[in-house]
């Protein structure tokens, strides 16, 4: 699994509390399986399709399920790079935001 100890500062919750910067991790990973089956089913279908050749039934189903496990495999190991990319944008892009807010309030609150 990725490391994500350069993405997300260590932050200390109460036990069971999920980490907001970890939930922001999970959906770019969830993203990123999406994009991925998207990519490996469009492939898939135009490398399979052999002419005059009859399919079986319910094929397609297990074809589907065997792409979707593995772009979830592939995005667990990191895949792309893509959910640690969307990740560190959006935590500076978080970060900014903060840094703009706390710059603006009055002094003493």
């Amino acid at each position: 699994m990725t490391s994500l100890a350069p993405l997300l500062p260590l932050a200390e919750s109460a036990p069971g509390a999920v980490d907001p910067a970890r939930k922001v991790f999970r959906a770019a990973q969830d993203f990123e399986s999406v994009l991925l089956g998207e990519m490996l089913r469009s492939l898939e279908k135009s490398l399979s399709a052999v002419p005059g050749e009859a399919t079986d039934a319910g094929a397609d189903n297990y074809q589907y399920l065997g792409t979707e496990a593995l772009a979830s495999a592939l995005a667990a190991r990191g895949g792309l790079g893509i959910a640690r990319l969307i990740t560190r944008s959006l935590l500076k892009s978080q970060q900014i935001t903060s840094d703009r807010e706390a710059a603006a309030r009055p002094l003493g609150r």
